[in-house]
This record gives C-alpha cells, sequence and structure tokens, in this order.
C-alpha cells in the first residue's frame, strides 16, 4: 500500500500540471461546468491531502524563513492577481529539478532548483504569478473536468496493475508498479500536450499584468523563459542532462517569448517604469522599478490628469514596491537545504568559490552548510563579519545564534534570540528557530521557555505542521505530555497519517490526569479525523506502519 500512497502522490503532481484544457480567453465562462464539479471547500480540502502526502514522503521543503520569504512574494502577487479573493497556499520543494505547478484549491508548489536557476526575484515571481493565472481562470479545475474521460480509466487500470503486482509478490512486483505508472504517465502527458496552448497564452498574459501590478518587472517572465530556453538547448538543466521539468508541461517557443517580451514591453510604456540597477562590489546586483513616471489613476482605474504627478491614488502602489530584498539569503539557503547531504552543499560551494570570490549571501549559505555539518565553530566567525557589516539583519542574527548555541554559547545565543523577540514579537520564524534550540538542550526549564515562546501561535498554527512537531518536543521535555501528545497527533495527521494520529488520540483519550478541557479537544478531533480514516480504511487503503504491528 505504501507503493498506492506513494503513486496517489506522484498522480497528483500529474493532475496538476495536466491543468491546460483548450479554453478560449477571449470568450466569458458562459455555462461551463467546472464550478459545479468541485466546491471550493473540496478543492481545498484536495489540495490539503496532496499536501500531507507530499510532506508524508519528504518532498517538502519546509523552513520557517524559506517559507516566509515565499508566502510575502506569493501572497503580493495573489492579492495583485484578478482575483485577489481567491486563497493560495505557497509551499517549496527540496527538488532540484526546474519545476512549478498549481493544482486545485489554489495551492501552488515550487522547485527549489527553479529558484536556484534564477538570476532574480522577479523572474521566480513571473512562473509564481503563471501558476496564479492557472488558477484564478480555473485552468485546473477545468482540466479535471475534461480529463475525467480520459484520467479515470487510467488512474484505474494503474492502480490495478499496482495491486496485481503487490499481490504476485517478488523482485518483479516494484518494477511491474513503475512500468504500469510510467504507462499511465505517458498517456496523461500526451493528453496534457494536446490541451495547452491557450490556456499557457492566457496564463502569460494575465501573469505579465500581475507582475506589473505589483511592482515586479513585466520582462521578467520572457527573461526566464529565454533562460529556460537556452539550458534547454545546452542540454544542461539539471543534474541528468534533461529538459527543464517545468518546460515539459509549459512549452517555451520563440513566439511564445517574443510575445511575453512585447506584453512586457507595452506594459512598461503605458505605465511609464523602468528597472535601475546598482552593483555592490560585494553582493549581487539590486534592482528597483522606477515609478518616477508612473500615470496616475483614480479610484476607477481610469487616467486622472487633475492629480499632480508625485500624488497616487494607487493603493496598491503603496504596499507592494519593489522585491522581498530577501531572494539571494533565501536562494542560498534553499541551495543548503536542498543538497542531498551537508558536505554536498560546502562542496558545491567550494566549485563557486573557485569560479571568484563568494559574495555575502553565498558566504551565508556557505555558513549554514558547515553550521549543519556540525562545523558550527567555523561558521560563527564567518557569520560575524556578515552580521558587522549588515547590521540588523534578522537571517544573519538566528544564524548567528544557532550557530553559538551549537558551540556553547547559550547565553550569547538566548540574548540574540530574546532580543529578535522583543524586536518582532509572534514572529514565526524567530519562535520556531529559538524553540527548536531550546528543545536540543532537553531540560525542563528550556522546554518550558520554548512553549512560553511558541504559545502565542499557537491559535493560528493548527495546520502548521512545523509548529505542531516543535510544540510537540517542548511539552514532552518540560513535562507537559497531553498537550505533547495532542501537538504529535496533530503533526502526524498534517503528515499524510490520519490512522497513526486517531491511534495516537485514542491512546491519549484513555488517560486518567485528562481535564474537561483536554478531554473536550481530543474528542472534537478524533471525531473530525474518524471518517478520513474511514475512508481510507473502504477504500483499502492501510498505514504501513500500523498493519506491520
Amino acid at each position: 500500500m505504501r507503493r498506492i500512497a506513494l503513486l496517489t502522490a506522484a498522480i497528483t503532481l500529474a493532475v496538476a500540471s495536466l491543468c491546460a484544457p483548450a479554453q478560449e480567453s477571449s470568450l466569458p465562462d458562459i455555462g461551463s461546468s467546472a464550478g459545479e464539479l468541485l466546491t471550493p471547500s473540496q478543492q481545498g480540502e484536495y489540495g490539503a491531502m496532496m499536501l500531507a502526502q507530499l510532506r508524508h514522503y519528504d518532498y517538502l521543503l519546509e523552513d520557517p524563513l524559506i517559507d516566509s520569504w515565499l508566502d510575502t512574494l506569493g501572497t503580493r502577487l495573489a492579492a495583485n492577481s484578478d482575483r485577489p479573493r481567491q486563497p493560495f497556499t505557497f509551499f517549496m520543494l527540496r527538488e532540484r529539478q526546474i519545476n512549478a505547478f498549481a493544482t486545485l484549491g489554489g495551492y501552488i508548489g515550487v522547485n527549489s532548483g527553479l529558484v536556484l536557476a534564477a538570476e532574480r526575484e522577479d523572474e521566480v515571481a513571473g512562473v509564481i504569478a503563471h501558476e496564479i493565472a492557472h488558477v484564478t481562470q480555473q485552468h485546473v479545475l477545468r482540466g479535471v473536468e475534461r480529463a475525467q474521460r480520459d484520467q479515470l480509466p487510467i488512474l484505474l487500470a494503474m492502480l490495478g496493475a499496482i495491486v496485481a503486482a503487490q499481490a504476485a509478490g517478488g523482485n518483479s512486483s516494484d518494477d511491474a508498479a513503475q512500468a504500469a505508472m510510467a504507462g499511465a504517465m505517458g498517456l496523461m502527458q500526451q493528453r496534457q500536450i494536446d490541451y495547452t496552448r491557450s490556456n499557457e497564452s492566457e496564463a502569460d498574459r494575465l501573469g505579465i499584468q500581475t507582475l506589473n501590478r505589483s511592482d515586479y518587472d513585466p520582462m521578467a517572465m520572457a527573461d526566464f523563459f529565454a533562460t529556460m530556453q537556452a539550458r534547454s538547448r545546452s542540454n544542461g538543466a539539471n543534474y541528468w542532462g534533461e529538459a527543464p521539468d517545468w518546460l515539459m508541461t509549459h512549452p517555451v517557443t520563440i513566439t511564445r517569448i517574443t510575445e511575453a517580451k512585447d506584453r512586457a514591453q507595452r506594459m512598461r510604456r503605458e505605465s511609464g517604469t523602468s528597472e535601475v540597477c546598482v552593483r555592490d562590489p560585494d553582493g549581487p546586483a539590486q534592482c528597483r522599478r522606477d515609478t518616477a513616471a508612473k500615470p496616475q489613476f483614480g479610484s476607477d482605474g481610469v487616467l486622472n490628469p487633475l492629480l499632480p504627478k508625485h500624488i497616487t491614488t494607487d493603493l496598491s502602489a503603496a504596499v507592494t514596491t519593489g522585491t522581498t530584498g530577501r531572494f539571494e539569503y533565501a536562494r542560498e539557503r534553499l541551495r543548503v537545504f536542498s543538497a542531498n547531504t551537508p558536505q554536498d552543499a560546502i562542496r558545491e560551494y567550494e566549485r563557486i568559490g573557485n569560479g571568484g570570490k563568494l559574495d555575502d549571501a553565498q558566504r551565508y549559505g556557505s555558513s549554514l552548510a558547515r553550521l549543519r555539518a556540525n562545523q558550527a565553530a567555523t561558521a560563527v566567525p564567518v557569520l560575524a563579519e556578515l552580521l558587522a557589516r549588515h547590521p540588523g539583519d534578522s537571517w544573519l542574527t538566528l544564524a548567528l545564534a544557532e550557530a553559538e548555541a551549537k558551540t556553547g554559547k547559550a547565553a550569547a545565543a538566548d540574548a540574540r534570540f530574546e532580543a529578535l523577540l522583543r524586536q518582532t514579537p509572534n514572529n514565526r520564524a524567530v519562535a520556531l528557530t529559538y524553540a527548536q534550540v531550546l528543545g536540543e538542550r532537553n531540560t525542563v526549564d528550556a522546554g518550558k521557555r520554548a512553549q512560553a515562546v511558541l504559545r502565542p501561535l499557537l491559535g493560528n498554527s493548527g495546520d502548521d505542521a512545523v509548529f505542531q512537531r516543535v510544540f510537540a518536543r517542548a511539552c514532552e521535555i518540560a513535562g507537559d505530555p497531553i498537550r505533547a501528545g495532542e501537538a504529535y497527533a496533530e503533526a502526524a495527521y498534517l503528515g499524510g497519517r490520519p490512522e497513526q494520529a486517531l491511534v495516537q488520540l485514542n491512546t491519549l483519550k484513555k488517560r486518567s490526569d485528562l481535564d474537561y478541557y483536554a478531554r473536550a479537544r481530543i474528542e472534537a478531533r478524533i471525531a473530525a479525523i474518524t471518517p478520513t480514516v474511514l475512508e481510507l480504511k473502504r477504500q483499502g487503503i492501510r498505514d504501513e506502519d500500523l498493519r506491520r504491528r
């Protein structure tokens, strides 16, 4: 059954990319049944289920700082899309293949490899804006609707082949399962190719518009298309010399690149913007949009000739100017966290250094790699120097505090963490990083302090698997087994193990020291999780670990 569950995750990704049946963008959506196929709530449940399965099989790269950067970037773009009320969830995958995808419920995944391939944040924003357009235009939902006739028989046949292979046993079962998967994926891929062009064009057009509204460079999408095409032609897209995965689901042609450039140039002319870049001798180029000549619009979106040029009523411009300022550091953090091992990341930075001096972001990444390789003592002086060059930088401060904690300088580390907490109360990245460091000390006092640090975030972290795991550890060492048990169960559920979560909650419910409120919480979660577990059992899917008991 592990193979079936893994297959489900793979099919989810395939169906997510299968989001482009022909749909004329110039025509209104009259009589489409796409909105009736799945309700918004059902779409959200599908997306959450997919995310849990990706987490279960360790495809996700979940890091508080990277999550914060990606969510800031994605939320800005979503707010400036043509459907700003559509809920979105942005997440990062550790895969180094160049890819991104959107699926039901507004769930948008980005591979680490895509960020590593980008030269600037605007290019990443261009891909995400494109995927956002697939969601807002219901391309994903329409793709499911139109492909139902093909996908369901394919999926059933594949599942049947895998079940038969598993029943046969022996070493050939895995080969048979892989053959079934490959055949079905090939059929679905062919269906996707047949229905790509018009939706891709519409997603390009709306994505470029979203980029411009968000004060990103609208030319960035075309630039990234050209980069991907060049990588494909040079046969050096990834470690295996294959074309970028994103090109497999988003074919790029000279015509498409030219159209994207033409749209971007028109938007630049219409908005009167240009891009100004200044290169730091010790760091990457810093670019910003020059909007001094941007026309002024009234609340109805019509050019207002009565307003002075230095006054604007475009409220979005007040909150969405320039990049997040975190791209270079986020890219290097991803380089470290997506490497197979910390030693691999260290060697990668050594190769980069052979081509010239590492910039500050790369030195930060190299220090992180050494920190993860238990070489904290070598990371401390580099991080301290970087922080002196960039005083107050929270990412550098967190890294230095972690390194100090690992070298036995607990007092200095705690002082940095506590100062960050005072500066940015309830900051998720700061709280989680501090709590993880406290958890490593494995003392009651450290556990209680970690609980206190995390408790302000508890009310908004019901679907936060990382938070639940860290909070569970804090409660465990603090001597609060009931809260620890609840959090561990929640982490299991969010990690795609609902049956394990139910077993843990039922075991917890038998404790004689439960108070009224704890029992009520536990019974409520049991009631919520039970239907999911029963449905999985009805389909013959059981938790593999529980089956072996």
